[in-house]
């Protein structure tokens, strides 16, 4: 019997919190913020490296901290991120928790599993962590230890801890940071709050697909563990040999980036990588132009008709523009609306007073097993509608108090 007393409740939450924050005196601008990598070393002795990885899919799943089974499975998935749609080929079935084991029965898929919290911090972490302290403190933001990519596990139930409003907080501290780099020259307080650029540099979702893209492309450039293994085809159980696929050694784990000057590089690149995964110098020259191409999808035609001719109803003389921004990184959760092989998630509405002009942006990106979201009860044929209904609305209440 042992002798050893079990820790209190005051004790648990004290070391809970030494994990989630960071001691003010060591957030200095030479090591904070910070991203780290773990390598796949650790577990695995070799990768499948694509030799065209297939466009990432981001997978919200409800994710109880002492799961511990789903915890660690999700794990180990995400961090052979460079396999991309091969990674289910590293796992048994039988052994994924049930609602991985859907997602990678439905063949090769590049999915990345994350957790849906509160506070959203999983989803946006890493636009959180490239944030200096000073920024942070800026906006009333908790000064947290370094952060990681991608999404391992939840230790200390960091959504306990985070204010309620950490997401809009995170949205101000993130434009803040980011404006500069969108309309130089000029200071975010010179526009209006509803400014159509402000309110794209408000907006985390756009920014995470840009930020992966630049995770994944400063990782690309790591060395690899020396695993013994030499690129080479790779063969499968039958002899066959899978195609599209080398095997080689894992790429070694790391900073991604450390210290302010580092973080502040991995911002420019991912203001130019937001052009690549979200069309973000289209719709600033669109914007700043005034001239935005009608460029929506027929599918969507009687959901513009009817938005249009609502919004009229008053005879309001203000131009729609409905731009669809294909292509884009799907992440399929419970927002999201599903139509053949496109998921379609939320709109980004501009409202641009000075030209009476409200333009509409559908985030939407193509994917090859919309059973995904069928398999997790996310199918929604709705949403779309539901939302456009809400922009008009607000709409109306805009333009006609303007």
């Amino acid at each position: 019997m042992s002798d050893e007393r079990e820790p209190t409740a005051a004790e648990i939450l004290e070391w809970r919190r030494d994990g989630v924050f960071l001691p003010d005196g060591k957030a200095t601008p030479e090591e904070f913020p910070s991203l780290k990598n773990m390598s796949a070393g650790f577990l695995f002795n070799g990768v499948l490296r694509p030799l065209e990885p297939a466009p990432p899919e981001y997978v919200a799943l409800p994710m109880a901290r002492s799961d511990m089974e789903l915890v660690g499975a999700v794990g180990q998935w995400n961090m052979l991120w460079e396999s991309a749609q091969f990674r289910r080929r590293f796992f048994d079935m039988d052994d994924l928790p049930k609602p991985m084991a859907k997602i990678a029965d439905l063949g090769d898929v590049n999915v990345t599993f994350v957790p849906r919290t509160r506070a959203r911090y999983f989803e946006y972490a890493p636009l959180f962590h490239l944030l200096p302290k000073r920024v942070l403190d800026m906006f009333g933001l908790p000064l947290l230890r370094g952060g990681q990519w991608p999404f391992m596990a939840d230790w200390a139930g960091i959504d306990d801890f985070l204010p309620t409003d950490f997401e809009a907080r995170l949205a101000s501290a993130w434009a803040w940071t980011v404006w500069p780099h969108l309309m130089s020259g000029s200071k975010m307080k010179a526009f209006s709050a509803d400014d159509p650029i402000r309110l794209l540099a408000h907006n985390l979702d756009f920014w995470v697909p840009a930020v992966t893209a630049t995770i994944q492309d400063r990782l690309r450039d790591f060395p690899e563990v020396d695993k013994g293994k030499t690129p080479s085809p790779v063969t499968l159980e039958d002899g066959s040999v899978l195609a599209g696929a080398i095997a080689g050694n894992p790429r070694m784990g790391g900073p991604v980036w450390f210290g302010e000057d580092d973080a502040q590089d991995a911002v420019v690149e991912t203001v130019d990588a937001a052009d690549r995964t979200g069309q973000l110098r289209g719709i600033l020259d669109a914007v700043r132009s005034h001239r935005v191409e009608d460029d929506f999808s027929s599918q969507w035609s009687y959901a513009r008709e009817d938005f249009e001719r609502k919004l009229h109803g008053k005879r309001r003389k203000v131009t729609v523009k409905l731009v669809e921004l294909t292509d884009t990184i799907p992440v399929q959760g419970p927002e999201s609306e599903v139509l053949g092989n496109l998921v379609t998630n939320d709109f980004l509405a501009l409202m641009d007073a000075r030209n009476q002009q409200i333009v509409v942006l559908l985030n939407s990106g193509m994917t090859k097993k919309t059973e995904i979201a069928e398999v997790l009860g996310y199918a929604n044929h709705s949403a779309i509608s539901k939302r456009l209904a809400q922009i008009r609305r607000t709409a109306e209440v805009y333009f006609d108090g303007t």
